[in-house]
């Protein structure tokens, strides 16, 4: 069953979603999370290709069974976790604040 939400619900997100802080934190939100993307995804697909067309220098042996392709791998989940915990931070830092007081303003607005 789908809850209809309030007519004053409604205009208190319209009115919210419409505010220059959203937009600010909509804005933030993509400066950060666009360009971090793309960069993963150019530095994933950089493993792939080099896997497949540059298997020479991927099989290259570093000392005893670690290869290239090997640190390449495991690179990538130091990466990931990397951008997850500099994501959080900068979260908490520039989006949270904003998005904590938005909140607060949507609910004060429909409690009354």
């Amino acid at each position: 069953m789908v809850e209809r939400i309030s007519a004053e619900a409604e205009a208190a997100y319209a009115r919210i979603h419409a505010s220059e802080d959203f937009v600010h934190l909509k804005r933030t939100f993509l400066r950060f999370v666009v360009p971090v993307t793309v960069g993963f995804m150019v530095w994933y697909l950089l493993y792939v290709l080099m896997s497949n067309y540059a298997s020479g220098f991927m099989g290259h042996v570093l000392f005893g069974n670690i290869n290239v392709a090997l640190v390449f791998g495991l690179l990538q989940f130091v990466t990931t976790f990397g951008i997850a915990i500099w994501y959080a931070r900068f979260a908490a830092e520039r989006l949270d604040p904003t998005a904590d007081r938005l909140r607060a303003e949507y609910e004060a607005e429909i409690e009354r």
